[in-house]
């Protein structure tokens, strides 16, 4: 039997029109900027705040990696937080080759770390934490990050509709929607249908189709990941570390903010709100979040608070390039650790 081979050919492609859409929304953000005073700008920043700021991301990352083992020591207890820390930083700057490749990258990577439960018939060895478990696991502690974004941003909106929630949906859900020529609710109906659908025709050909049956495996695994938040012997654990990692995302907003002259004055409410903008920027499929981050932050400021477009865009670079020289660090530390280890 021949060896199937990837189609490097798409990837390319797919590759190219995330690169492209990144450097277009860096062009269509940076194209008016007076770059004198861009650079008079980031003079007169204080660099301590910044330092606060990357501190804060890797203390992020470590605890994000502590709150996923918290999810797989029920699949798998010989998982380490070492490793975890690991492979979360290794997810993020695969993440700058390609966007959302480094959640398929951290699952592989514990995949590979993960004792043998057993050999297969075929002679396979099925690790304890296979890989469509992991990847259940990484599903649910993506949702709660979600959920903890929702729950922010509802609050936001709630209590400060006139300052934030005009900004949402002015500037983010009215552009979206009048592109269409139809509400843009019909899309998210229609994708849970479409979903649903495709679940029951799985569920209902499972016995009669080879690929059905292993299309049902493999959600059959995405689920035990999921709901093994169930199995978790320290549930307050779990809660504890999503609710510091928010901190850390906060301090790290809050920190940028005070590193500028111009947004000092501003208060931790704004940076709350900055965070949440920030994070839909991080959301947008391009490579590292690059444009549509700076994009997205800079309208934000120049709308809600009427700060010049320039010192927006000021902000947003020193935010989104202090992360990511923070997650570039963290994750050639991690990916040499991870060598020299196992060549120790």
């Amino acid at each position: 039997m021949g060896t199937k081979k990837k189609d490097y050919g798409t990837d390319i492609i797919k590759y190219l029109l995330s690169a492209a859409v990144a450097c277009f929304l860096l062009y269509f953000t940076f194209k008016g900027v007076k770059w004198d005073d861009f650079i008079t700008g980031l003079q007169s920043c204080r660099w301590g705040y910044i330092i606060i700021s990357m501190a804060a991301g890797i203390a992020a990352f470590w605890f994000r990696g502590r709150r996923w083992r918290e999810i797989l020591l029920p699949i798998d207890g010989s998982i380490g937080s070492r490793t975890t820390f690991n492979a979360v930083n290794i997810g993020y700057i695969a993440n700058f080759v390609f966007p959302r490749i480094g959640e398929f990258v951290r699952c592989g990577f514990i995949t590979k770390n993960s004792v043998p439960e057993k050999v297969e018939e075929d002679g396979m060895v099925r690790k304890k934490a296979s890989y469509d478990k992991v990847l259940g696991t990484v599903v649910l502690e993506r949702s709660w990050d979600m959920v903890t974004m929702v729950i922010f941003l509802a609050a936001l909106l709630v209590f400060k509709w006139q300052e934030f929630g005009t900004f949402f949906v002015e500037k983010m859900w009215h552009p979206f929607e009048s592109r269409l020529n139809f509400s843009a609710w019909w899309i998210v109906v229609g994708a849970f249908l479409v979903f649903a659908g495709g679940i029951y025709l799985i569920y209902a050909l499972r016995d009669r189709s080879v690929f059905a049956r292993k299309v049902a495996d493999i959600c059959k695994g995405l689920l035990q990941g999921v709901f093994s938040c169930l199995e978790m012997k320290r549930k307050w654990k779990f809660f504890l570390y999503t609710a510091v990692i928010w901190l850390m995302y906060w301090v790290m907003s809050a920190a940028t903010m005070k590193a500028m002259p111009g947004l000092d004055g501003l208060g931790a409410v704004d940076a709350l709100f900055l965070m949440i903008a920030g994070s839909f920027g991080w959301l947008i499929p391009v490579p590292g979040g690059f444009g549509a981050f700076h994009f997205i932050v800079s309208l934000a400021l120049s709308t809600i608070y009427g700060i010049p477009f320039e010192m927006g865009i000021i902000f947003a670079t020193l935010s989104h390039e202090s992360q990511a020289i923070t997650m570039a660090v963290c994750g050639g530390i991690s990916y040499l650790d991870e060598t020299f280890r196992k060549q120790g």
